[in-house]
């Protein structure tokens, strides 16, 4: 019994378990944790994507990452940056685009599961979202994104998930500015638990990564 709990508790302090939003975790960190791995290639990364957020008082994880208005009770917090969104549409769309006000004549992607209007973007041009057309809609963000790159129209995106695409040019940003939604996103951990080695390395390292991106960090 004494060599299984040693051998548990070793497995366990080498391994990271990072809580992230699915949709963060497919656009943004799955194209960059190789070099996290490649960096630091004995702590073992187990990134949980639930939908639900998870206490990590109360779980196995070590890091979660969370986007809301902060900072959380009873727990650690560090906010990152500012969340950012900003337009995006394929390149072929683009073309339609010279001013703010022609999003009203392009189809417009829709995500039915976020609070994040059109009016985030749109206010500060002095238009509202009533101008804005029909368009495809979807209840993920992801299947949002894919659409705008197909071709379909314009999508809302946040300023993380669009990174790699604009970078290979699978999509556009038709306009270069990107709105603050009044939310941040945080790294959160227990409260009562000590910071690993791990933890520390990850941290350092995906700042480096989001700073790397062009991400003003908090």
């Amino acid at each position: 019994l004494s060599v299984a709990v040693g051998e548990a508790t070793r497995d366990r302090r080498d391994t990271l378990v990072v809580s992230v939003a699915p949709i963060f975790a497919a656009r943004w960190l799955v194209w960059r944790l190789p070099r996290f791995s490649a960096r630091h290639p004995n702590v073992k990364v187990r990134i949980d994507s639930a939908v639900g957020l998870v206490d990590p008082n109360t779980s196995d994880v070590d890091l979660c990452l969370r986007i809301g208005t902060g900072p959380y009770p009873d727990v650690r917090t560090e906010k990152l940056f500012d969340h950012r969104v900003m337009p995006v549409c394929a390149p072929e769309m683009a073309s339609r685009l010279a001013v703010p006000a022609d999003l009203a004549n392009v189809p417009i992607v829709r995500d039915t599961n976020t609070d994040v209007s059109w009016q985030t973007w749109l206010a500060p041009e002095g238009l509202s979202e009533d101008i804005l057309g029909p368009g495809p809609e979807f209840s993920d963000g992801s299947l949002c994104f894919n659409a705008a790159a197909s071709g379909a129209g314009v999508f809302l995106a946040w300023e993380t998930l669009d990174l790699h695409a604009l970078a290979t040019g699978r999509v556009v940003a038709p306009f270069d500015r990107r709105e603050p939604t009044g939310r941040s996103y945080w790294l959160i951990s227990a409260e009562g638990r000590s910071i690993g080695p791990a933890q520390r390395y990850f941290t350092r390292w995906m700042k480096e990564e989001l700073a790397a991106d062009g991400i003003a960090l908090a």
